[in-house]
Formats: C-alpha cells, sequence, structure tokens
C-alpha cells in the first residue's frame, strides 16, 4: 500500500458468469477525494463490475486486475475488501428480519476496524451520524430495511457509509426509486461524507442524481467496456442524445 497509488485502479478486467463474459476488458482508476460517474444501458455490465470489484462470488474474474491503495485485491474475499476500506451500497437493499440497524452496525464496524465499542459508544456514535444527514432516530432500533420505504434503505445506505467510513464508496444505482426529496437527502449525505481520503464510484442511468453531486470524471459502459470518458458535461450530453454517439465510437475501434 502506498500513499501515492490511485485509489482504485482496474486495470483491463475481464468477468464473467455462467460462461457468459459481460465484462470485457475495463480500465477505470478513481483517486483519493474523487466522485466518479458510470453510466450505461441497461445490460451494459455496470453493476457486475460493481459486484466483481467488490468480490461477489457469483461471477468469475478472467482477466486483469483490481488494485486497491496499490495493492492487488483481484482474488480476495469480500470480508477482507470490506476491512480494508471497500464498500458497496447495493442497487436494492435486503431486508433482514429480527437483526435491528444498530446490532447490524456493531457487526459491521467490527468486521470493519476491529474495534468492539460498548453499547453506550456504539449508541452515540450512531446518533452523531443519523443527526448530521438529518435522519430519525427512531430507524436505528427498527429491523434493517424491513418496511423501510425507498428512501429509507438508501438513507440507511448512506448511514452505514458515515458509520463505517470505508475510504471507496460504491453506489450502484442508488438513485432508482427515488422520489425528488429522497433523492436529494441522499445526495446531500454524499455530499457531506466527501473528503480528501474518500472516493466514490456512483452508478447511475441518468442525470438526476448528478444534479445534486457533481462528478470529477463520467465514464460510459457500453457492452462490457468503458467507450467514453469526460468531464460532467459527458452526462449532460447522454441525458440529451443518448448513447448513440458512444455506441458509434466504439464500433469504429
Amino acid at each position: 500500500m502506498t500513499d501515492t497509488a490511485p485509489l482504485l485502479k482496474i486495470e483491463n478486467l475481464r468477468a464473467s458468469a455462467g460462461g457468459t463474459e459481460i465484462l470485457k476488458g475495463v480500465d477505470l482508476t478513481v483517486g483519493r477525494g474523487e466522485i466518479h460517474a458510470l453510466m450505461g444501458p441497461n445490460g451494459s455490465g455496470k453493476s457486475t463490475l460493481a459486484s466483481v470489484v467488490m468480490g461477489d462470488p457469483q461471477y468469475e474474474v478472467n482477466g486483469g486486475r483490481i488494485l486497491f491503495k496499490g495493492e492487488d485485491v483481484t482474488e480476495a474475499a469480500p470480508t477482507d475488501r470490506g476491512a480494508a476500506g471497500m464498500f458497496l451500497a447495493f442497487q436494492h437493499p435486503q431486508a433482514i428480519p429480527g437483526v435491528s440497524v444498530t446490532q447490524f452496525l456493531r457487526q459491521a464496524l467490527s468486521n470493519r476496524t476491529g474495534a468492539d465499542l460498548t453499547a453506550l459508544e456504539l449508541r452515540l456514535k450512531i446518533m452523531d451520524a443519523m443527526r448530521e444527514l438529518g435522519m430519525e432516530p427512531s430507524l436505528a432500533d427498527r429491523y434493517l430495511n424491513e418496511g423501510f420505504s425507498g428512501g429509507e434503505r438508501k438513507r440507511n445506505e448512506v448511514l452505514q457509509m458515515a458509520v463505517l467510513a470505508p475510504e471507496l464508496a460504491i453506489m450502484d444505482e442508488t438513485d432508482s426509486g427515488l422520489d425528488i426529496d429522497a433523492l436529494g437527502a441522499v445526495a446531500d449525505g454524499v455530499r457531506k461524507l466527501q473528503s480528501p481520503d474518500r472516493g466514490f464510484l456512483i452508478i447511475t442511468h441518468y442525470q438526476r442524481l448528478l444534479d445534486h453531486i457533481t462528478p470529477h470524471r463520467v465514464h460510459v459502459l457500453l457492452d462490457g467496456r468503458v467507450a467514453e470518458s469526460g468531464g460532467p458535461e459527458l452526462a449532460a450530453r447522454l441525458e440529451e442524445e443518448g448513447y448513440g454517439a458512444a455506441r458509434a465510437a466504439t464500433a469504429s475501434l
């Protein structure tokens, strides 16, 4: 691990599921303090990339490397990646009946840092984070995501990031199914979690989330490859024109 290495560096990553290749040579780098947006149509491989970076065992890596803070984590277990400082906010967070938000965070924090906080210390840490994020304190005592609205589930993912303090946060279509108010609340939480040492890779279909969070770089994923990269203006162009130009550029290669 070196302080000068990029936070995340994906090199020629190829991956498959069930014998079908989905990622076909992805190259992407996220530096410390940066927000990157990954856009693309359905089936382009966006969620697969997030899952492969986090070590989901249902995918097979066929080539390339995933480097986190300069260390090769391509073969590392998901728990080891989480402990190292990587985090994935799911597109569809699952409910866990019988396990409260506080209980879940206690176990997750122990796995992340090795710290075994007292019940009071953990409670204060969670309450501080919830207050900073403008969240209703009673949510901490509810079973994880059980009966939560879409907005509550996504806010809870932001709460997890605030408590676990990962260095790399991958957010897989966090804006999916959110109304305007919930979208604004989630975006505000992400802005509050920005720091010079933390990087974000935000996967989204639409410009609307990026109206609230300005990315440093925008990448277009098509057919398992990064077809185009640019600044925030690229997302605005995609909103107006769709993916036709990026497809044409890819076809000409």
